[in-house]
């Protein structure tokens, strides 16, 4: 099944460092990862047809604390901090990974992880071992390929693959997603509702 919720409302909560900062858990959470500059803020704000909802940037790292944000009154979307290629001060990334780590591990209204990438990319050991750790703690893993657009169905198909390859799951697991031609949104919401809603309708 491929849908897409129907967006009544989406808006910022908070951002935090700390669980005693984290809003109460009131709805099911969806969490939104990758590396910097791979189009995670564009996937958010295409998911629930805001232009602006989550700032997005040219300049990677911009994202360095946990933003919380609420969609109809019945989920929240939760954008972490983006990982490698930032160019922010080394004091920033050490206190990141404890702050990711916490809210992963130890967050109760946490449904699943979207990991997102660049489908020009090859994902490294550093993807795989986030794909590890989440299904560790029995977390969700939602994989998602961004950008899309940029290549041609043929390359597309070839990049797909490669990628399955190195992260050692099926094709069929890696969702293309494009914020440009919105390809792979009702699939992403499928994905999202298969964890954390109990129904979903297209609004397309």
């Amino acid at each position: 099944m491929t849908a897409a919720m129907i967006i009544k409302s989406a808006d910022f909560v908070t951002s935090a460092v700390k669980p005693s900062q984290y809003p109460a858990d009131q709805y099911p959470e969806v969490a939104f990862a990758g590396r910097s500059n791979v189009g995670k803020s564009s996937l958010i704000n295409t998911l629930v047809n805001r232009k602006r909802l989550v700032k997005t940037s040219s300049t990677p790292g911009r994202t360095q604390l946990i933003n919380f944000f609420q969609v109809n009154q019945a989920l929240s979307l939760v954008d972490l901090p983006g990982y490698g290629y930032a160019k922010v001060p080394m004091a920033v990334k050490r206190h990141w990974g404890p702050m990711i780590e916490t809210y992963l591990k130890d967050r109760q209204s946490l449904k699943a992880v979207v990991l997102i990438m660049d489908i020009r990319r090859t994902p490294g050991i550093e993807e795989k071992n986030f794909i590890d750790w989440l299904r560790l703690y029995r977390r969700t893993p939602i994989l998602v390929l961004t950008k899309a657009d940029k290549l041609s169905k043929t390359k597309q198909k070839n990049q797909r693959r490669a990628i399955a390859a190195a992260l050692e799951v099926g094709e069929p697991e890696l969702i293309l997603f494009s914020a440009k031609t919105r390809l792979g949104k009702p699939m992403v919401w499928s994905a999202i509702a298969a964890t954390a809603l109990d129904e979903v309708c297209d609004d397309d």
